[in-house]
């Protein structure tokens, strides 16, 4: 059976603990260890340097020293005779540094030696009247000092590492007491796909955090799912009407199939071409809006002066309208660049869609601002708002064919770029619609949009003369 992630990942925090505090206390320990074995080996160096002293001055004054356990006393003649001084303790050999100490008189000598089995400290020192003393200290009590030093260090660091693994345990798993009920929220959200499902409180801490942002996401795919529906919604009630209409007009044609006037079947037929144009043109923009093509199109800096000339070029050609382009200390924008070209190509079109063929239409851009105004029949105080829903179509225009998506897709597509859109009336009648975006900044600038229009340029400027 696999394990939860939880306890997987309750696990892997606490062994790392575990291991940092292993190596912080053996660390101390073998410190500790190395500086208490210095201690006693300074101690036991001192000590036999005070009991060669006593012996030195006590055999110089023809006194014999006291016995004293661990330790062995004995003199050594010029020529390498041993008297010793404590018949208990062994017989200490005699080194050739230790017998040129006795013979000359001069300096000392310390050494360590071993004899039957026991380790001893030897320390050789002159006497005044020829020879030297030698005492030897053993080593045994200080290897028992050690060794219980060592067995308490070893216990003592292994009781602690064993305390410090449950308290860790225990304590990560209060740590990680949120994530877990994050986890259960999430798990339960994907097994029942209900996103109103409240996420557990978010506290200040990362977890808190982490929290705040599945949250954000959680929203955003309300939101999200929300707006399928709606789109699917009402592109039903949208499609409803037209292909109602194809459907009644081929019928038609099949039940009076050799038996219509000619002017009839024209009519029809016009009718078929005229709805599967408008239902074309429903499908590619409820595409564009349901996709976002544009959506992973990184931002950057734009000229928006540059844009209206290269849109209103485009429009000029195609449509044989007056377009004129003016300007006000126009500033570079930042935003998607053929995002924002579609937006402003879907401005143009409304406009030359909703006013008279022999009125000119108007692209002014002002600082991080740019607005389309015509001379048609304007929008309602009212429906200055709705006009960017989708599918929403005024008191006005609902004889004019049309999907009722154009706007809807200019205010997606701003708003997901910072910017806003508004909508009122242009002066001397007709309406005015436009966009405003974030300003790019101080920083030099390089304008992606309408390069290619820079030729014409000189043209531009005569047209807004």
């Amino acid at each position: 059976m696999a394990r939860r992630p939880h306890l997987m990942l309750r696990t892997k925090i606490t062994a790392v603990v575990v291991a940092a505090a292993a190596l912080a206390m053996t660390l101390a320990a073998v410190m500790s260890y190395r500086g208490v074995s210095d201690l006693v080996g300074e101690e036991m160096e001192r000590g036999l340097e005070d009991r060669t002293h006593t012996v030195h001055t006590l055999v110089s004054a023809g006194l014999a020293p006291p016995p004293r356990r661990g330790i062995a006393d004995q003199v050594v003649s010029e020529r390498g005779t041993v008297r010793r001084l404590t018949p208990s303790g062994p017989e200490i050999p005699v080194s050739a540094a230790a017998l040129e100490v006795a013979r000359t008189g001069k300096g000392g000598h310390l050494e360590d030696l071993v004899v039957d089995g026991t380790e001893y400290g030897v320390l050789t020192r002159p006497l005044p009247r020829g020879g030297a003393v030698m005492v030897a200290q053993s080593y045994e009590g200080a290897a028992r000092v050690d060794d219980a030093f060592l067995w308490r260090v070893t216990g003592t660091t292994a009781a602690a590492l064993a305390v410090s693994a449950l308290l860790s345990w225990f304590v990560v798993g209060r740590v990680l007491r949120p994530v877990r009920r994050l986890a259960r929220t999430t798990a339960h959200i994907t097994a029942t796909r209900d996103l109103t499902t409240e996420l557990p409180p978010a506290g200040p801490d990362e977890v808190g955090q982490l929290t705040r942002s599945f949250a954000s996401m959680l929203n955003a795919l309300r939101r999200s799912r929300d707006q399928q529906q709606r789109l699917v919604q009402d592109a039903s009630h949208e499609l409803r009407t037209p292909l109602t209409s194809v459907r009644g007009s081929a019928e038609l044609l099949q039940r009076g199939r050799g038996r219509l006037a000619a002017e009839d079947e024209e009519q029809i037929l016009s009718t078929l071409v005229t709805e599967t144009a408008a239902l074309d043109d429903l499908v590619r923009e409820l595409v564009e809006l349901a996709t976002d093509r544009y959506t992973d199109e990184p931002p950057a800096t734009v000229d928006l002066a540059v844009l209206a000339e290269d849109t209103a070029l485009r429009h000029r050609t195609r449509t044989g309208r007056t377009i004129t382009v003016t300007t006000d200390d126009p500033l570079p924008v930042r935003a998607r660049p053929r995002a924002l070209q579609r937006c402003v190509d879907n401005l143009l079109n409304n406009a030359v869609k909703f006013s008279p063929a022999d009125t000119p239409v108007v692209l002014h851009v002002e600082g991080c601002r740019l607005s389309v105004r015509d001379r048609g029949p304007g929008i309602d105080p009212a429906d200055r708002e709705a006009v960017f829903d989708r599918f929403y179509r005024g008191a006005r225009t609902q004889s004019t064919p049309g999907s009722g998506l154009g706007l809807a897709i200019v205010h997606d597509s701003v708003t997901a770029d910072g910017g806003t859109v508004f909508a009122g009336a242009a002066e001397g009648g007709g309406a005015e619609v436009g966009l405003t975006l974030p300003a790019a900044g101080p920083a030099p600038y390089a304008p992606v949009v309408g390069r290619r229009l820079r030729k014409h340029v000189p043209q531009a400027r005569r047209i807004r003369e």
